[in-house]
């Protein structure tokens, strides 16, 4: 088979092509060519195609040739979209491993890679532009048409149109459209990245030295509460080098209105001035910063070993600067003409880490992640593809932007669970994948975090990561001191007030006295996790999925966390009629509730993922505790994720047994990296802070091990047993889900499966088993596991045979209906 360019074709020359759809089918389809077209078609471009009955898509060129299909007759292809391509060959090489890597479809890998705006297709969506009226007489007939129609309808489907035209290749006339900024393509709207900015205020300079003050002073004899304000705002400015307008309202007790009236006199001069939400305070942002000793020893010895490895960890310590270091880095690589990735497991991160980049970065920074609307995602895509963007900030779907000459990878947090993709396919892990696209690119990757995930810190000590550790935090802050808190004898002696000790209420008291900030931590939402019945105990649970509703009191209904039903609370058991209906556990909710009972002078925030749900939410709740409209913020593992406030010197950890008793084999790795990473909110400037871990296991291993920040034991501890019981980093994993809506059915199918595979895998087959939520979304569940060896076991073949037995499997009708999803190292 020959392949060809677009400078080897000629007229007169048939050609084919082999296309990605946006679809879930296990292979590339091929289609034709028309000979006008030959040297329009290339590999990454976009050719608009039909499949199936009446479909219509875009689909990406994979390969050229001159070999038709033996099977079927290839159809011709509608049209070219594209005059160079968007997708790159190194980028298809990075979809074909993630394809083969994880187990899914070319198509599933396109569908999460490219935004919308650029996978057109007959469902798709379109809609007006909001902007000022346009001479519509420039525009050609279709075109007008297609706008008349929408200002009738607020949206159109991509049929819609193939149907006000009358003809199938409308996908040219959308895309002048969208070009010319004329239409929207599944638009959602998202605004664009702001930065963080307060009002500051200073004297005007007439009155900078000590006469014009002072006459000043007199002059203002019959304004007392102005003669005030200044003389607070004198006596502020010898604390501190700049002063906020809010500050000085605070310390004034003034209103806002006599700020204004100095400003009008031409007394105070107000400017307005960006900051940095990184700070923990009011810092304003520079792009200048000094290295501490350690952390320029850790940057010194990360270059020196990228000389020999392609990837690097950096284990750091909460709070030890390990941002300044990846920002030294990423300089270095754009003055050598490079373009750099930073990935962040949370999207609301990259709005916090944004401000202080930009500063070093400029216009040449871009921000990439699944909350900006689908045409500013194009729009990044555009530019990275133009070379526009030398650094990319953005979450894990960041790893398929067309980077074009990547130097630098930084994965900041890898530990975080969040680079997991759970659903839908491609099941990926952005760590690996990203460690795979810095090969394919020869880039450099560097890994983060204060507490490496297993696996990560395995590779480093066996020599295949460099390893680099930064032990001290920055500006000889100390590390927090850690309590325990017995909650069985605390309860035993009557010292438990609901949820809290008097040891942490006590601790509360004493730094909402010194004006300090408070972080408690609940990893469970809502307000009641369970409502039973006290005569014949029933649950309350979801109709749709085995799994008790939680009561959320700001909606007031029973909620499921996994499919969304709600309804109302019960006041009557269903099943014995009785009304004694109990609430047994709690949430964040019911957490926040019982401290405005408990200090009611205190001012609350909850974070949690009910009140982040809208567009800025994340950013208002953390703004608002960063300005101190909050004095207790009150999360789930939302607080744990590299938030940095001055001001906290107060950690509670209210009930730790949850996150330790959990069936998972990673219940310890992330119980010990989520309390550590909670403990180090605390303490982050001058003073060492205050961590109260409450539990009714304080002797607990984790616990001890966090206490003591020792990750190298928790390790050594880990990394035992997992080789005694065959898990990670010594065995690979591979998750089988089977899913039918018929409990039995379900059952047979996931038997013959495993029964198949144990014939070519023999004992590293387990189960099938049903998993701790066994039905969701009316579907009955039940897994199998494949644990396969690291060494002496080909993980190609391992693969091959697994796909050909999932193959077979759907396509014997007994098993008619039966769901398959599988999950490549299901961390």
């Amino acid at each position: 088979m020959l392949e060809f360019t677009e400078g080897d074709v000629n007229m007169r020359t048939t050609l084919f092509v082999d296309v990605v759809l946006p679809l879930a089918i296990s292979k590339t389809y091929t289609y034709r060519v028309p000979h006008e077209w030959n040297a329009r078609v290339g590999v990454g471009k976009r050719v608009i195609v039909q499949f199936g009955k009446n479909k219509v898509y875009s689909a990406v060129v994979y390969r050229v040739t001159d070999q038709a299909p033996e099977r079927y007759e290839a159809k011709y292809i509608l049209d070219v979209l594209d005059e160079r391509p968007i997708v790159d060959p190194v980028q298809l090489r990075l979809w074909d491993w993630i394809a083969s890597y994880y187990l899914c479809t070319l198509g599933e890998v396109m569908q999460a890679a490219l935004p919308a705006a650029l996978k057109l297709a007959s469902e798709t969506k379109v809609i007006a532009a909001h902007r000022e009226p346009v001479d519509r007489s420039e525009l050609s007939d279709k075109e007008f048409l297609i706008l008349d129609a929408l200002d009738i309808s607020p949206e159109l489907k991509v049929s819609d149109i193939v149907k006000l035209l009358g003809q199938k290749t409308v996908f040219p006339i959308l895309k002048k459209l969208f070009d010319k900024g004329l239409i929207l393509i599944s638009e959602e709207v998202m605004p664009k990245y702001k930065p963080k900015v307060k009002l500051f205020v200073h004297l005007h300079e007439d009155y900078a030295d000590e006469l014009g003050l002072r006459l000043l002073l007199d002059s203002l004899n019959n304004a007392p509460k102005q003669q005030d304000a200044v003389l607070v705002y004198i006596q502020l400015r010898r604390q501190q080098a700049k002063v906020a307008k809010a500050d000085l309202m605070e310390a004034s007790g003034c209103s806002a209105a006599t700020i204004s009236a100095l400003v009008e006199k031409g007394i105070f001069v107000q400017e307005e001035k960006a900051v940095s939400r990184l700070d923990g305070e009011d810092v304003e942002i520079g792009g200048d910063f000094t290295f501490s000793a350690a952390q320029s020893d850790a940057f010194e010895r990360i270059k020196d070993q990228f000389s020999t490895k392609d990837v690097v960890l950096l284990h750091g310590v909460t709070a030890s600067g390990k941002t300044q270091v990846y920002i030294r880095l990423m300089e270095e690589a754009v003055a050598q003409g490079n373009c750099v990735l930073y990935l962040l497991p949370e999207i609301a991160l990259t709005a916090q880490i944004t401000e202080r980049l930009r500063m070093h970065f400029g216009n040449k920074l871009g921000v990439y992640h699944s909350r900006f609307s689908d045409n500013e995602r194009a729009e990044v895509w555009h530019k990275i593809r133009n070379n526009e963007y030398q650094v990319v900030v953005g979450a894990r779907s960041a790893v398929f932007l067309p980077f074009q000459a990547l130097g630098l990878v930084i994965v900041d947090e890898e530990h975080e669970v969040s680079y997991k993709q759970f659903d839908p396919s491609p099941r990926y892990h952005a760590r690996d994948t990203a460690i795979y696209l810095g090969h394919i690119h020869g880039a450099n990757v560097l890994l983060g975090s204060a507490t490496p995930a297993i696996e990560s810190f395995y590779n480093a000590r066996a020599g295949k990561y460099g390893l680099v550790a930064l032990k001290e935090r920055f500006g000889n802050a100390k590390l927090p001191e850690i309590i325990t808190v017995n909650i069985s004898e605390e309860s035993r002696k009557g010292n438990m007030f609901s949820y809290f000790s008097t040891t942490l209420l006590q601790a509360m008291e004493d730094a909402l006295g010194r004006q300090q900030q408070i972080i408690l931590f609940q990893n469970r939402r809502g307000h009641t996790p369970l409502l039973q019945c006290k005569t014949c105990g029933y649950i309350a649970k979801c109709i749709h999925c085995d799994v008790s509703l939680t009561y959320h009191k700001s909606s007031g209904k029973l909620h499921c966390h996994y499919c969304g039903f709600s309804e109302d609370p019960i006041q009557v058991c269903p099943a014995c009629g009785s009304t004694h209906i109990e609430s047994k556990g709690f949430g964040t909710e019911r957490v926040e509730e019982e401290l405005q009972t408990l200090l009611p002078n205190a001012r609350i925030g909850r974070l949690d993922l009910d009140s982040t749900r809208g567009k800025h939410g994340f950013d208002r709740v953390l703004n608002a505790f960063d300005e101190h409209r909050y004095d207790i913020l009150v999360g789930t593992q939302m607080v744990a994720k590299g938030l940095d406030f001055g001001k906290v010197s107060l950690i509670g950890i209210i009930n730790a047994d949850g996150l330790i008793n959990y069936p998972d084999f990673r219940a310890y790795e992330r119980a010990f990296s989520l309390l550590a990473q909670v403990s180090g909110r605390a303490g982050r400037r001058n003073d060492s802070g205050k961590v109260i871990i409450q539990s009714y296991a304080p002797n607990h291993r984790i616990i001890q091990q966090v206490i003591h920040n020792d990750y190298a034991e928790m390790f050594m501890t880990e990394v035992a047993e997992r080789k005694n019981y065959a898990y990670p980093p010594f065995y690979r994993l591979f998750k089988i889900d089977v899913k039918h809506k018929e409990q039995q059915a379900v059952h047979d199918a996931a038997h013959r499966l495993a029964a198949v595979l144990r014939e070519g895998l023999g004992p590293r087959v387990y189960g099938p088993e049903a998993p701790l939520v066994a039905r969701v979304r009316n579907y009955y569940i039940y897994s199998i596991l494949l644990k396969v060896e690291r060494t002496g076991t080909s993980m190609v073949k391992v693969k091959e045979l697994v796909k050909a037995t999932l193959l077979r499997f759907e396509a014997d009708k007994l098993n008619k209906g039966i769901r398959v999803q599988i999950d490549v190292d299901p961390y």
